[in-house]
Order: C-alpha cells, then sequence, then structure tokens
C-alpha cells in the first residue's frame, strides 16, 4: 500500500456518461486538501463512458469490463487494484458536496474500532436520503416500512425507536451516530476491514450487497458511523438501473431474500420467516405490476427529482 495515498474512490459505471463525468467534476472540484485516487470500472458500456473518462479525466484509472459482470464484482476489481488506505465506494450518479472530506478522514483517524463510515446522502430534491442510516430490515422493521406506520408513528422518541426502525429514526440525521448498515451509494471503508472481513458478496448481482457487507463488518466487531457532515447528492436510479429495469426488480427482492434467510431467519419464528417471504414475493408481483405502466420504472424506494425552474 502506497502510505501516501490516503483516499482511493471507486465508481462502478453502467451506461451513465453524463452523471459519471459530473461525478468526477465533483470530485476532482471538492477534494483538495487529501491525497486521493479515482478507479472506475466500466461495466461493459455503449454509450462512450471510457472515452468521455480517457479523454477528459486523464489522472482517472478505467478497469473495462466486455460486460456488466454485476455491481459487487466490478467493485471488488476496484477495491483489488485500490492503493489507498481508505476505500470510497461511490455510485455514478451522485456528487460531492462538501470540500471537507479531510475532517471525515481525521475523525476515521482518531476511531480505529470504525470499519466503515457513510455520510450524509441527499436526493436531488436536497432532501435528506433516508437509505443512507438504516437499522436491519428485520419482519417489524420492514413491515413498519411498506405499511407506512413509520410515517404516521414517529412524533416521540418512543414511537421513533419502535415504529422507524428501519430509518432509525431515532438518531438525529445531524448529528454523528453508531448505526447498523449505510448506503453502498456512498460508503467509505478502511482497507484493511476488507483485508479482514472479505470482499462484497458477489452472489449479489444488484443491490443488498451493501447490507451484507454491514452486516459481517459488525460480526467482526468492527463499528459503523453515520457522518452528516460531509454531504453526498445521489440522484438515485440513475446508475444503470433503468435499462433493465425489471430484471434489476429482481435483482432487488432475490438480494433482500438472500440476506434475510442468511443472517435474520435463523433468529426469528418459522412463521415470521413465511411471512416475510410472502411479503417479498408481493412487494415483487406489485412493484412488477405498477412499473408495467410507468415511463420510470421503480425498482427500490421513490427518490424525489429536484425541481427545475422555468
Amino acid at each position: 500500500m502506497n502510505n501516501d495515498l490516503k483516499l482511493s474512490i471507486i465508481i462502478v459505471s453502467y451506461n451513465t456518461k453524463n452523471f459519471l463525468k459530473d461525478c468526477l467534476e465533483s470530485i476532482f472540484q471538492k477534494i483538495k486538501k487529501t491525497s486521493f485516487e479515482v478507479l472506475v470500472v466500466d461495466n461493459g458500456s455503449v454509450d462512450k463512458s471510457e472515452e468521455m473518462v480517457e479523454k477528459e479525466f486523464s489522472l482517472v484509472r478505467v478497469i473495462k469490463n466486455k460486460e456488466n459482470v454485476g455491481f459487487a464484482k466490478a467493485n471488488n476489481q476496484g477495491i483489488k487494484e485500490a492503493k489507498g488506505e481508505y476505500i470510497f465506494l461511490l455510485n455514478p450518479d451522485t456528487l460531492i458536496l462538501d470540500d471537507n472530506i479531510n475532517e471525515l478522514i481525521d475523525f476515521f483517524d482518531s476511531q480505529q474500532e470504525i470499519g466503515i463510515i457513510g455520510p450524509k446522502v441527499l436526493n436531488a430534491d436536497y432532501s435528506f436520503q433516508r437509505q443512507c442510516k438504516r437499522g436491519w430490515p428485520t419482519f417489524w422493521n420492514s413491515f413498519c416500512y411498506v405499511s407506512g406506520l413509520w410515517k404516521i408513528f414517529n412524533k416521540t422518541p418512543w414511537q421513533k425507536k419502535v415504529f422507524g426502525g428501519y430509518f432509525l429514526l431515532d438518531k438525529n440525521e445531524n448529528e454523528i451516530s453508531e448505526v447498523q448498515q449505510i448506503s453502498g451509494s456512498a460508503m467509505i471503508v478502511r482497507k484493511k476491514v476488507f483485508e479482514q472481513v472479505g470482499l462484497l458478496d458477489e452472489n449479489y448481482f444488484l443491490y443488498w450487497e451493501d447490507s451484507d457487507f454491514c452486516f459481517r463488518v459488525q460480526e467482526k466487531n468492527w463499528k459503523i458511523y453515520y457522518y452528516p457532515f460531509f454531504r453526498v447528492l445521489h440522484y438515485g436510479g440513475k446508475g444503470g438501473t433503468q435499462r433493465q429495469p425489471l430484471k434489476n426488480l429482481w435483482y432487488f427482492h432475490r438480494g433482500l431474500f438472500i440476506f434475510y434467510r442468511r443472517y435474520l431467519a435463523p433468529n426469528s419464528f418459522f412463521l415470521i420467516n413465511i411471512f416475510y417471504y410472502l411479503l417479498i414475493g408481493f412487494m415483487f408481483l406489485f412493484k412488477l405490476f405498477i412499473n408495467l405502466f410507468r415511463k420510470e420504472k421503480i425498482i427500490g424506494s421513490v427518490k424525489p427529482k429536484a425541481e427545475i425552474n422555468s
């Protein structure tokens, strides 16, 4: 490892040329006080993303795949090549908003028990993207999320803790806090964690590999923190998921099934597990049906869009 290189930023791109360009520009504009490298892993794009990067960002290393090998596997390719002390996994449909990532790294350096830090992630309209600090998708947390109970019962600390467990509503979005998992759209990992825990699980072609990794990291007694003083904007759903949306919808629900069966089902009553699997199947069929009538398909949750001023 190059001891002078603090940060390796890895971006997996799949036909996201314009978003990728904006993302890279924001990186080089905002990160000034931390030594870093950028690796773009291209998953067989046909929109000339590779050519754009090589022409306009000469400092960026490009790893070229002939086909789409999946999000987890492509990230692993970048992780194996990374030389930094910290690995920043970043989606291509993101923008770095702040120039103080050095302060996040300083916090990381001072807390040797922390294995992963997630920044504050905002939607395109600059509202808070709740997926950047989450609890586990247990049956109760998932039920409260899908049913909307978390939106109704969120007034008192007790209600936030009981009904808002998936989004950890009891933890202030403007305060540093320990969490169970953060979003893979912007995840900063101590490199030695990968060396101890292993890489992302490639059984997840797309989605839920971040949850799986966070679970394994905590099993090894590393802590995961949410850090709100460094912000990333995430458009959501623009990182290539719309090119084969129905196939990606399957990957999303398949990934949730794998994660739940592997980590949460063994400690749950068997009838609860049956209901959970039925819930996953119902949500898959429901989204499959409504997507037949939508131009822009829904995979996970709907992200707010930026308002366009006329």
